[in-house]
């Protein structure tokens, strides 16, 4: 490793880190507002508004019950959120509920949770006697994750009570750590890799993909070696084949009726490049929708429209702003 990238290595973490929480584009999303049955769909152009489900396909907003229905058919359900906002949150619990309603029982893969946290998850599921902070200190919540827990328990708990089976999604933050230090060809080397399974995984790098990770870091934070983006490039390419490694692994042998829902930044998601597609080239026979929820303010409504015409996923659920406001945005 060049001494540049050596002394910049706890800066490229921090900021590779900071990088899987942007919104790549200027989107984000929650649920409420509106009521989905109220809405028209024989507009040419419809105004949008929270609380509406729009169609990549056709641009115009769809009914939430004949929506469910088509993604009660599918395999893998991706939640693509800006993080900490709660009415993303919200959308995904009500996605559960309607997925239970129609007889299914729904898998629940977080990316909030590290392979190393399964055991914990399980437990807590199991165990109605281990107390949350428990859970927390077992699973190593602020080592893998960090932040305000609160953000995200409705979800874990609507879990926890409907004994919904959860799944950590990201390989361990050392090992990701270790990609984004010494690159990955060197960190594969380390034998915790073949603890996880990660030695034998093939790591693709497609251009469309490249450009999606690169591109933002250099016109957002300019300034860093050639080799220092290079190697946060490759920690994200190690985190999405490690979750479409996971997807694909409870997808292989599941029964009918147990669909995966992902939820996990919408970077992941977005365009199918970054999960979908890995998990496409391990199951081709998978059938994925993806669910791109963008908080919305109007004067972002042109960038929506951009968005869905490019298809930045199959469906954009427009909600409420975060707590925090409008996310940060790199074009």
């Amino acid at each position: 490793m060049s001494p540049d990238v050596c002394r910049h290595a706890p800066f490229l973490l921090r900021l590779w880190i900071l990088a899987a929480t942007f919104t790549l584009l200027p989107l984000a999303t929650g649920c409420g507002g509106t009521s989905h049955d109220q809405l028209s769909v024989d507009t040419a152009t419809p105004p949008f508004a929270v609380g509406q489900i729009l169609s990549a396909a056709t641009g115009q907003p769809v009914r939430f019950e004949p929506w469910l229905d088509e993604l009660a058919a599918a395999d893998v359900i991706y939640l693509g959120e800006e993080h900490h906002n709660r009415s993303h949150v919200e959308a995904a619990v009500r996605m559960l509920q309607a997925l239970m309603a129609r007889g299914h029982q729904p898998v629940l893969a977080l990316e909030m949770f590290a392979w190393d946290s399964q055991p914990s998850l399980d437990r807590y599921v199991a165990d109605r006697q281990l107390s949350t902070e428990e859970f927390l200190n077992e699973s190593r919540w602020e080592h893998n994750w960090g932040g305000p827990f609160a953000d995200y328990s409705p979800l874990v708990t609507f879990a926890r009570e409907q004994r919904i089976t959860m799944l950590a999604l990201n390989p361990p933050r050392t090992l990701v750590r270790q990609v984004a230090t010494d690159g990955l060809a060197k960190a594969l080397q380390d034998p915790a890799m073949a603890r996880w399974g990660m030695q034998r995984e093939s790591f693709v790098d497609d251009p469309a993909y490249r450009e999606r990770i690169v591109g933002p870091l250099h016109r957002c934070h300019g300034g860093m070696p050639d080799d220092g983006y290079e190697r946060m490039y490759e920690a994200s390419l190690f985190r999405d084949e490690g979750m479409a490694k996971t997807i694909a692994g409870a997808l292989t042998g599941a029964p009918a009726g147990r669909p995966v829902v992902s939820y996990t930044g919408g970077g992941h998601i977005q365009y199918r490049v970054p999960v979908p597609n890995r998990v496409q080239r391990r199951l081709a026979s998978a059938k994925q929708i993806s669910v791109y929820l963008a908080a919305y303010e109007p004067r972002f409504a042109d960038e929506i429209r951009d968005a869905l015409r490019d298809g930045i996923a199959d469906y954009v659920w427009l909600t409420p702003l975060g707590a925090h406001g409008p996310p940060r945005r790199c074009k």
